[in-house]
C-alpha cells in the first residue's frame, strides 16, 4: 500500500474488493499489483459521477501522475463527463501520457466525440502520430469507436495501418480495429488482412 492515503483515495479503498483486485491484476502485465485497488467498474462509475460535482475534482484531475490504478480509471471518468470537446481535448493530452495500460485507455468514450466528428478527426490523426504508446492506442480505439459506420471513409483504414509501432498494445488495438471494420466494412478491410496489414 501506498502511504500516506490522500482523501479521496481513502473513499476509493472504502470501495475495494480483494477478489476483484485479483483478477483484475492478472489481466494488466503492465501494472504493478500493489498500485491496483480492487474496485468494480460500474462501483467506480458511480463514484465517480458523485465526484465529479465536487470542488476536490478539479483539484485531483490537476494532479498528476496518479499513484492508483483506479485513480486513473476516476480520471478517465472524469473526462468523459466534461461538457465541452476543446476542454475534454485538453484534458485527454494532458493525461494520456500517464496512462499505463489497455484497460483505463480503452475504457474512456467521451460522448461530446459523437457530436463533434468534424473537429475530432485531426485530433485523431495527432494522437495516432504520438510516441506516448497509449495515446496512439486512444487515436486508434477512438477511430473505430466513431468511424466505421456513417462517417467511414477508406482513409480510416489506412490511418491506422500507418501508425508506426511495433508495441504490443498498438498492434493488438490496430487487429481490434480491423477486425470491426471486418464486420461493417467488409469489401474495404478486407485488402488490408490479405495482405497482412
Amino acid at each position: 500500500m501506498i502511504n500516506p492515503l490522500t482523501p479521496v483515495q481513502k473513499q476509493l479503498f472504502a470501495l475495494r474488493d480483494e477478489a476483484y483486485k485479483d483478477f483484475q491484476s492478472k489481466l494488466m502485465p503492465t501494472v504493478d499489483p500493489e498500485t491496483v485497488i480492487g474496485i468494480r467498474t460500474p462501483e467506480l462509475r458511480r463514484f465517480a459521477l458523485s465526484f465529479s460535482k465536487t470542488e476536490e475534482a478539479d483539484a485531483f484531475m490537476e494532479n498528476l501522475p496518479h499513484a492508483y490504478y483506479e485513480e486513473n480509471n476516476l480520471h478517465a471518468f472524469l473526462i468523459e463527463a466534461i461538457g465541452d470537446f476543446e476542454k475534454t481535448v485538453l484534458a485527454l493530452e494532458r493525461f494520456l501520457p500517464y496512462v499505463n495500460n489497455w484497460a483505463t485507455c480503452d475504457m474512456m468514450s467521451p460522448k461530446i466525440f459523437s457530436e463533434n466528428k468534424e473537429k475530432l478527426l485531426p485530433v485523431i490523426e495527432e494522437w495516432l502520430a504520438s510516441p506516448h504508446i497509449y495515446m496512439a492506442r486512444f487515436g486508434i480505439v477512438t477511430l473505430m469507436k466513431h468511424y466505421l459506420d456513417e462517417d467511414f471513409s477508406p482513409r480510416h483504414l489506412q490511418m491506422v495501418a500507418d501508425v508506426p509501432s511495433e508495441e504490443y498494445y498498438i498492434e493488438m488495438a490496430q487487429a481490434w480495429c480491423f477486425a470491426e471494420a471486418l464486420v461493417k466494412q467488409y469489401d474495404h478491410a478486407l485488402p488490408y488482412l490479405q495482405k497482412g496489414c
